[in-house]
């Protein structure tokens, strides 16, 4: 794909693609969901310090029957943004595209902006891979889920003796830890969860999972009564056994290899407030493996709308 396509570079080329892809059977009123719209002239907006004329407002549709006005824009994590549209969909290219992530400081390089805005930038696009609630369990009848955990963070004796962590029930020393689902030859679905007791897996397993399901994990405690709820092959990793047939647990850990790249060759620290939000990036780059670069841009463009990430969401907002 040819980053210097026009709707990477051009504002007009930019918005013209974000309508294709939002609106495949014409604009419809965010306000009161009518397809009647009456496209307006480019006007000026309020006079600002940045523009004490008024800035040119392109795009701007009427609704004919509540009468407000909107754009593509409108109801979507770019509403009130002043990045250009432009690199908006070329960030989300980048981030769809690269296979193991792209820092704020690289992002920042290639679109011309400061890193604090392209570090909101990416958590933005991040939000747009989230899956929906919407989504069916896992599995089912012949289908094979594996389930394991994974840690995130550096070395505990590389830290300063007042940051060292004490260990938590079912956690590792001053680590986050990543609990993962991924059916074979299908979706992957990851959680961050404060530990990985039998307490903590169970409703996340319970819900995410169809009962026909055939589960297979480790030998680790946690997973010692899952066979009440599932059928269950466990492979005894402590006594050197990994494959038994069909019960392996080689699929999940090949998903953390990719994970554990990216946090080792890019994103170095993440933190556990937002950490939720780099496993969806990852799940939904390994989902759409089949896709292309342009198809996975395009599925991440269509995730835009209905959700909505300010400056103190992301500050804010837990795991």
């Amino acid at each position: 794909m040819d980053i210097t396509a026009p709707r990477f570079n051009n504002e007009t080329a930019a918005r013209e693609h974000l309508e294709a892809l939002r609106w495949p059977e014409g604009p419809y009123c965010p306000h009161c969901g009518s397809f009647a719209a009456k496209r307006l002239p480019p006007q000026r907006g309020r006079p600002t310090k940045a523009h004490p004329e008024g800035a040119i407002r392109a795009g701007v549709i009427q609704c004919n029957d509540c009468r407000e006005q909107y754009s593509v824009t409108v109801g979507t994590l770019f509403e009130s943004s002043k990045v250009p549209l432009h690199k908006w969909v070329l960030a989300t290219f980048l981030l769809c595209s690269s296979k193991h992530g792209m820092s704020g400081h690289q992002l920042a390089r290639m679109l011309g902006v400061t890193q604090k805005t392209a570090w909101f930038m990416s958590h933005r696009i991040r939000e747009s891979m989230r899956p929906g609630d919407d989504q069916g369990p896992l599995g089912g009848e012949g289908k094979v889920v594996e389930a394991d955990e994974t840690f995130i963070g550096g070395k505990e004796k590389n830290r300063h003796k007042s940051k060292r962590a004490t260990r938590r029930l079912g956690g590792s020393w001053g680590k986050e830890t990543v609990f993962s689902l991924v059916e074979r030859d299908g979706s992957v679905r990851s959680t961050h969860v404060v530990s990985v007791t039998a307490a903590n897996l169970r409703p996340i397993l319970t819900a995410q999972v169809d009962k026909a399901t055939l589960l297979c994990t480790d030998d680790a405690g946690q997973y010692r009564h899952m066979h009440r709820a599932f059928k269950h092959e466990v492979v005894n990793h402590s006594s050197g056994e990994y494959v038994r047939g069909t019960a392996h647990t080689n699929t999940v850990e090949g998903f953390f290899s990719i994970l554990k790249r990216g946090v080792v060759g890019t994103y170095y620290h993440m933190s556990p407030t937002h950490l939720h939000r780099y496993c969806a990036e990852f799940d939904f780059r390994y989902n759409t493996r089949k896709a292309n670069d342009f198809e996975r841009c395009e599925l991440a463009l269509k995730g835009i709308t209905g959700r909505r990430l300010t400056y103190r969401r992301a500050d804010q907002l837990a795991a």
